[in-house]
């Protein structure tokens, strides 16, 4: 499976190639913070498959935070393109909606629903973590 992706302004491209190895929502606070308070969409994909066809994206990584992820943005229009997770070693965390088709995102579950506001959504069968689940 294989999928094509950019930023808002178009300036960054990407093509992503593998099955995904999850797909989710994910309503941690931090997450709050870089969508603008909705859960993040996501699909974890093989860190392999990545190519960026159109220009490059710049990271951040938080230094207070220990195994901070580095979050990789669009470096003219600041789309939040990509995660990089320690935790998720060989694979990229997708967002949703710089997919050129976002429905290929199908969340399976919600994670972190412990920061989880009044006004967030989970669909009917998607299973729902306080944090990861075990």
């Amino acid at each position: 499976m294989s999928r094509t992706g950019r930023c808002y302004c178009g300036e960054v491209r990407y093509e992503s190639a593998g099955d995904p190895v999850m797909q989710a929502q994910c309503h941690c606070r931090e997450c709050q913070y870089l969508t603008g308070g909705s859960a993040n969409v996501f699909m974890a994909v093989p860190e392999a498959g990545l190519t960026f066809t159109q220009g490059q994206t710049k990271g951040f990584t938080r230094d207070d935070i220990e195994g901070a992820v580095t979050r990789e943005f669009c470096p003219n229009c600041g789309t939040h393109i990509l995660t990089r997770a320690p935790g998720l070693p060989g694979a990229v965390v997708l967002k949703a909606g710089t997919l050129d088709d976002p429905k290929e995102c199908q969340p399976q579950i919600a994670i972190y629903t412990c920061d989880q506001q009044p006004f967030h959504r989970i669909p009917d069968g998607v299973a729902a973590f306080d944090r990861l689940p075990g």
